[in-house]
């Protein structure tokens, strides 16, 4: 069928046509940014699962819907490789510059620009990639002391009061949440503690990898009563259906029972995988219906486009016993397998694993579910690795 007309969006972070299956995560966004915006408490949000699930399509829609309600948003996606205030304080200027134009808000959002100034000058010497423009001098004693946890508590409280008398919300949007440093999630999370102590509008709707929650229990303590982690996980049977079928319907194609049924086992309902075998399958597909035997032909396409794309990517950035670790789990199975099974695959004792796995966690690459448990955070690495690295080769590495 036409290429021009394929309807499907495979991509890290483009939106689908058709968002289903996701309505009750949209409207529990809606409902905590409009309380925190009216003075009530409402916990913060960390949308938390698997690459795939489409958790950063997620934050952009409910980015959409608080800016559309009139709420001050800022965006940013956390790399591995900076800190937390040098990519929050240039999203954080821009808000504050926008709250300045409320003439209500003006006097409050220019002390959030001078409280902006003096975090950013007295930690530029510990996290040296902080690079912001200042619109006014810093203001004595205004987040300025030089420590991560108290700065950023003042400069939150400062940018609180400007959205609160602008009559709105900051909603900060983090993408990626898991690769912040420990250290400044206990800012980031001392920081969200004391804006809701004083009843402040501002809230923090995140996202990150199935080790998030305990990265942030690690830092704090009581962040299991300060955010709620709604799980994002593969649509069910009826959203997959619906994620394939309204998108081709609006071209006036539609698909046979069994080619659908076809796609929603091989793709397990992941949002990401529905996207690739969609386009693929539309692309080998002759004509309406589409049928089980284009299913066939599209999903040999999809597979080669994500062991190219998706999985090598991930793939690439591996060390080579890194690699051999993964290619152990995968023989196994997906998962969650014990650690000790992993090492006897290897023919080692499980001390020895300790190093590659912590680096395999760091790098987002595996999670453990529980203690001593080990599991991909990738949907079918497993069946990549065993296409990657076949036979038996990589046992004598």
């Amino acid at each position: 069928m036409d290429p021009i007309a394929n309807p499907y969006a495979p991509g890290a972070g483009t939106p689908p046509p058709e968002l289903a299956g996701r309505d009750l995560l949209l409207e529990t966004a809606r409902i905590a940014t409009a309380r925190i915006r009216a003075g009530r408490p409402a916990k913060s949000l960390l949308l938390v699962g698997l690459r795939g699930v489409g958790k950063t399509v997620l934050l952009d829609r409910m980015r959409d819907e608080a800016e559309s309600a009139g709420l001050q948003t800022l965006r940013i996606e956390a790399p591995e490789a900076r800190s937390l205030p040098a990519i929050l304080a240039p999203q954080l200027r821009q808000a504050l510059l926008r709250l300045s134009r409320n003439e209500q808000a003006r006097e409050f959002g220019h002390r959030a620009l001078r409280a902006l100034a003096g975090f950013a000058k007295s930690l530029k010497v510990k996290y040296q990639d902080i690079e912001v423009g200042f619109d006014f001098e810093p203001e004595p004693g205004l987040a300025d002391n030089g420590d991560l946890e108290h700065d950023l508590q003042a400069l939150l409280e400062a940018a609180g009061i400007a959205a609160q008398q602008a009559g709105t919300a900051l909603v900060l949007f983090v993408d990626e949440l898991q690769y912040v440093e420990e250290e400044q999630l206990a800012a980031l999370i001392t920081a969200l503690h004391r804006t809701s102590q004083r009843q402040l509008p501002v809230v923090l709707i995140g996202a990150g990898l199935p080790q998030l929650p305990g990265r942030m229990g690690r830092a704090k303590s009581y962040a299991e009563r300060l955010f709620d982690y709604p799980d994002v996980g593969p649509l069910d049977p009826n959203a997959a259906r619906l994620a394939i079928e309204k998108p081709a319907a609006s071209q006036g194609v539609s698909f046979e029972p069994l080619a659908l049924q076809r796609i929603v086992q091989e793709t397990h309902g992941y949002p990401y995988f529905l996207q690739e075998w969609g386009k693929h399958i539309w692309d080998v597909a002759s004509a309406s219906p589409i049928t089980e035997g284009d299913v066939e032909r599209g999903a040999r396409e999809a597979i080669a486009a994500l062991d190219e794309s998706f999985f090598r990517v991930r793939f690439d950035r591996l060390t080579p016993a890194e690699k051999r670790y993964l290619r152990a789990m995968a023989e196994i199975g997906p998962g969650p397998h014990r650690s000790g099974d992993v090492a006897e695959v290897l023919g080692r004792k499980v001390t020895t694993f300790g190093p590659v796995r912590s680096q395999l966690i760091a790098k987002g690459m595996i999670w453990s579910p529980s203690h001593g448990d080990t599991a991909f955070t990738v949907p079918m690495f497993d069946a990549f690795m065993k296409r990657i690295m076949p036979g038996d080769e990589w046992r004598s590495g």
